[in-house]
């Protein structure tokens, strides 16, 4: 069986190397990029977990918005994205495509860099976060990225990030709160009935949306609800087989994409071996593991 990741990780040597410029505490500030299998390549494929394994790469959150002006951060997007395209284009064995970086503190050149993206046969859509500038995702402001991405059949890949103004903030809770507060805030902003085909692609298996799916049904109003179903998850939750079952129950098997967060969680180079057992543990027939695996993937795709 074939397996594409569709949510894993790099932290591309020259990008790396520029963004330090602008701020060489990073590596103190974020501990968790430390990873070697994240920003050397040669390790990251010394460590490959099999060889009928392929990952889609988007960039680990050290987004250029964050550290410069809008003119430069553009910019060392948009070289990021090219040194992203480089690299799927020269490792196609282990890399099935790339998933490109928006700076949005400057909208209209993203809407650009979407563009760019959209004809570029490596890169297959663009990373948006939970908070850009430490404002929702679903701030009115945002919204050209969403409109171009419709327009273009781009898929849109949400990763969280900290908020800023919760200093006891963790990796163990507060990304999956914050994904799944831009899940509501996205829905609530009307974002499905204004672009009836956006696909995103959330993190972390919804987060905690399949858990607290009663709540959503008895709170919001129906058609909201309904919402959520609309957005596609991957696996990435570190194994527990239950925690998949629901989000495979909420979301149905159509919108669940195998996705690992590879290198993070388990070292050297991530938990793949951990996720596939466990969605082997789900008892699925195989046709619906090879969508997970795979299918579900390219179905996203070339719609």
């Amino acid at each position: 069986m074939d397996y594409i990741d569709s949510f894993a990780h790099i932290l591309p040597k020259n990008y790396y190397q520029a963004v330090l410029k602008y701020d060489s505490s990073i590596p103190d500030k974020y501990p968790f990029i430390n990873i070697p299998t994240l920003t050397n390549l040669g390790e990251r494929l010394k460590y490959w977990p099999a060889s009928n394994i392929k990952q889609v790469i988007s960039f680990a959150n050290i987004n250029a918005e964050d550290f410069t002006e809008p003119v430069q951060a553009a910019h060392l997007a948009h070289e990021g994205n090219i040194e992203l395209a480089d690299i799927v284009a020269s490792h196609s064995n282990y890399f099935e495509s790339g998933v490109g970086m928006l700076a949005l503190n400057n909208i209209e050149k993203s809407r650009e860099e979407l563009e760019w993206i959209a004809k570029n046969k490596y890169l297959v859509g663009a990373q948006i976060f939970t908070r850009h500038l430490g404002k929702s995702i679903a701030n009115e402001e945002f919204e050209p990225i969403f409109e171009v991405a419709h327009k273009l059949g781009l898929p849109l890949w949400l990763h969280p990030v900290f908020d800023l103004r919760k200093p006891d903030n963790n990796l163990v809770f507060s990304w999956e709160y914050e994904l799944s507060q831009a899940m509501l805030q996205l829905v609530q902003a009307q974002l499905f009935k204004k672009y009836p085909n956006i696909k995103i692609i959330v993190h972390h298996a919804g987060a905690m949306v399949p858990f607290f799916a009663g709540r959503i049904d008895h709170i919001l109003p129906p058609e909201l609800a309904a919402d959520f179903k609309k957005f596609y998850v991957d696996t990435a939750i570190l194994g527990n087989p239950p925690a998949l079952n629901l989000a495979l129950d909420y979301f149905g098997i159509d919108h669940v994409l195998f996705g690992t967060d590879a290198p993070f969680a388990v070292k050297p180079a991530g938990a793949t071996d951990l996720i596939i057992t466990a969605i082997n543990k789900l008892n699925l027939d195989k046709a619906a593991l090879e969508q997970l695996y795979s299918k579900n993937y390219k179905n996203l795709l070339s719609k």
